[in-house]
């Protein structure tokens, strides 16, 4: 079984982070909602409080397959200001495992040099945070360990590529249908 640790922060994007949590849930991902304070409840942009499974700093990010940065600010912030964070991303990144991003978070990969040279998107006018990498425009876009994706508009798909990079591209047909997502009649 993949496993997946998303990383919460004081004013994520609610849906940035739970739609992945879901789709990921539902494809059979073990997926572990972390807190990068202490904190056991951390609450979203919209004022939505989510329980988390762990904090982070007790966590071996190393025995999961991806990390996960929802958007949001000041989450995202948050997430940029980290050094645990950081270390993480930088790990994950070093062994090949999937980092993936959304919305203003993959400039918490930019600002840590991991798009040199990559192929990457992100909410609309923050592409100056990106640094170093090949800007799109895509809905989701992927190079090689590398997820990002543009925002709450996009968060379906962003889980759905997650998934098929873990457990494969039929999984995430197979949930992509469960949910009736851009099923044409």
């Amino acid at each position: 079984m993949s496993r997946a640790v998303m990383l919460f922060a004081e004013g994520f994007e609610t849906g940035e982070a739970l739609v992945p949590v879901d789709i990921l849930r539902r494809g059979g991902v073990e997926v572990t909602m972390a807190s990068i304070d202490e904190k056991t409840t951390v609450t979203s942009a919209q004022g939505i409080s989510v329980e988390m499974d762990a904090v982070f700093s007790e966590l071996d990010v190393l025995a999961y397959d991806v990390v996960i940065l929802p958007g949001g600010m000041p989450g995202t912030t948050h997430l940029g200001e980290s050094e645990l964070v950081r270390e993480a991303i930088l790990s994950m990144n070093q062994e090949k495992k999937i980092v993936a991003a959304i919305c203003a978070a993959p400039g918490v990969l930019g600002k840590h040099g991991l798009l040199q040279g990559k192929n990457a998107c992100c909410y609309p006018g923050l592409e100056k945070n990106l640094v170093g990498a090949r800007t799109t425009t895509d809905a989701v876009t992927v190079d090689g360990n590398i997820i990002t994706s543009r925002g709450l508009g996009t968060a379906m798909d962003f889980g759905l590529t997650i998934l098929g990079a873990l457990e494969g591209d039929q999984k995430a047909d197979q949930i992509r249908e469960s949910v009736v997502y851009r099923i044409q009649a």
